[in-house]
């Protein structure tokens, strides 16, 4: 690999194994931030599901289970929505910690990377 002065930097077999981890890792980072994003609409449809449930005034609802419509009652309908909104909740912020710990992980090897190649390496998104 050449440096800007015209020196090379031997690639060794370890700073191959964590280049290729911090792709791994900013793939994953990827991917999490697109199932945080469908989780949050999940979450705000079942917020908007929950609050057109509580201006009806019928007694029996339809709801969707699967490709089939049944008809539950008012109250069941409710509960089941508030158990998909805390499921999605939690799903959500377990995300958000892998989140976390990916992006503390990127941060590392970063650094150990940056401080080996210096500018001969990006590691940064454009």
């Amino acid at each position: 690999m050449q440096q800007g002065g015209g020196s090379e930097i031997e690639v060794t077999w370890e700073d191959q194994q964590n280049i290729n981890k911090f792709g791994r890792l900013n793939n994953r980072f990827h991917e999490i931030e697109d199932e945080i994003k469908n989780a949050k609409e999940r979450n705000e449809n079942f917020e908007d599901a929950s609050n057109e449930l509580i201006l009806t005034d019928e007694e029996v609802i339809r709801f969707q289970i699967g490709e089939v419509f049944v008809h539950m009652p008012n109250e069941e309908v409710e509960s089941r929505i508030e158990e998909m909104k805390e499921v999605t909740s939690k799903k959500l912020e377990n995300l958000e910690e892998e989140k976390e710990s990916v992006l503390a992980q990127m941060a590392e090897l970063k650094k150990i990377l940056y401080g080996k190649f210096n500018d001969s390496i990006n590691l940064e998104e454009d």
